[in-house]
């Protein structure tokens, strides 16, 4: 499938494959989209799910991502919910803003959300789906999109819900290559997203352990998909769009250096900083992302092991220098280094455990 398609924002490698920063709760806000962009932005942003439902009205800070988004990529705002009114509602109030269109979460797989029907629980209600996309591609005039999984417990419901996309006319599908039960444990089935290539009309981009730009070179070529969406390992790397643009184009990929990573922990921290926030709940909330940068810092997990442990700026960052600086030209790794595993969870305070834990990164 090309990447080109006569509805769909260019992207800038001029018909290369296209890269997308997957739509991740408690991670792809203003500030973090701004930090990747300054290390080289995807063809397009998704954001944060806006949750619909009797009482919502659309979330001021996800809005902000939108509204005050200065990267120069189109950003797509994504709906996560299942009642049509709500969902016509919603989407009405999102069009007043500077969308490139209206995305649709099928697949979401953390429990408390697919428990009350919506994100990925709906894969096991075909007929449901139909309805809702009847109603949106009604309902908004230009792009819209979706992102789903492969199915609940099982594919059984593939191929009608891809046929559901084919007859309301989706623009752009994006699969992840598990089902929702599968969550994060096992391989990714690049064969089902082939199969949804084969079947869609719509360009559909690849989800799922996108590790770094020679991988997806390798993800393409499986699937044929139009382009790579990526999400956790844009936390670990920030680069990895850049690389993947010079890797499609056969060019030399960028070589980084834990200096590099260095500066990345930097800009990070402070684009996210805010006067309102204690220091030791910030410092908290940097594990999340660090606990995926570590993956590629050392094969022993010794940087992860010490980061984990900080309770003030003073000992982030010197644990940061100790780690990155003592060898700032040493590589930091492509791809996470095998058996360095993140927790973001495990050591940190209870406070902070709903947004560090692995359920809230849903890509």
């Amino acid at each position: 499938m090309s990447a080109t398609h006569p509805l769909l924002p260019a992207g800038q490698q001029p018909g290369g494959p296209l890269t997308a920063l997957a739509p991740m709760q408690d991670v792809t806000d203003l500030a973090f989209m701004r930090v990747i962009a300054h290390y080289g932005a995807p063809d397009y942003f998704f954001t944060e799910f806006f949750r619909v439902h009797a009482h919502s009205r659309p979330e001021a800070h996800i809005l902000r991502s939108i509204d005050e988004n200065t990267t120069g990529r189109p950003v797509f705002a994504q709906l996560i919910g299942e009642d049509l009114g709500h969902l016509a509602r919603t989407t009405e109030a999102l069009l007043c803003h500077n969308v490139a269109g209206i995305d649709l979460n099928l697949g979401c797989p953390a429990p408390k959300v697919y428990k009350k029907n919506v994100g990925g629980g709906l894969l096991r209600e075909p007929a449901k789906i139909g309805e809702i996309l009847a109603m949106l591609r009604a309902a908004v005039p230009g792009l819209f999109t979706v992102k789903m999984r492969i199915g609940f417990d099982s594919t059984a419901n593939f191929d009608r819900i891809l046929d559901l996309v084919n007859e309301h006319r989706v623009d752009l599908l994006s699969v992840h290559g598990r089902t929702v039960k599968e969550m994060y444990r096992s391989e990714v089935h690049y064969d089902w997203i082939a199969h949804a290539v084969a079947r869609v009309k719509c360009p559909v981009l690849a989800n799922g352990n996108v590790t770094s730009a020679p991988r997806a070179g390798e993800i393409l070529a499986e699937t044929r998909a139009a382009g790579v969406m990526i999400g956790r390992h844009a936390i670990r790397n920030p680069w990895i769009f850049r690389q993947c643009r010079e890797r499609f184009a056969n060019q030399p990929v960028t070589r980084l250096t834990l200096a590099d990573a260095r500066d990345y922990v930097e800009r990070l921290y402070r684009a996210t900083q805010s006067p309102t926030i204690p220091e030791r709940y910030h410092v908290n909330k940097m594990k999340k992302y660090l606990n995926f940068v570590g993956q590629s810092v050392d094969g022993t997990g010794a940087f992860l092991h010490d980061m984990r442990r900080a309770e003030t700026e003073a000992e982030l960052f010197s644990i940061c220098d100790r780690h990155l600086l003592a060898e700032p030209t040493k590589e930091f790794s492509p791809e996470p280094y095998p058996g360095v595993i993140a927790r973001p969870n495990c050591e940190t305070p209870s406070e902070t455990a709903d947004g560090c834990s692995l359920e809230t990164v849903t890509a």
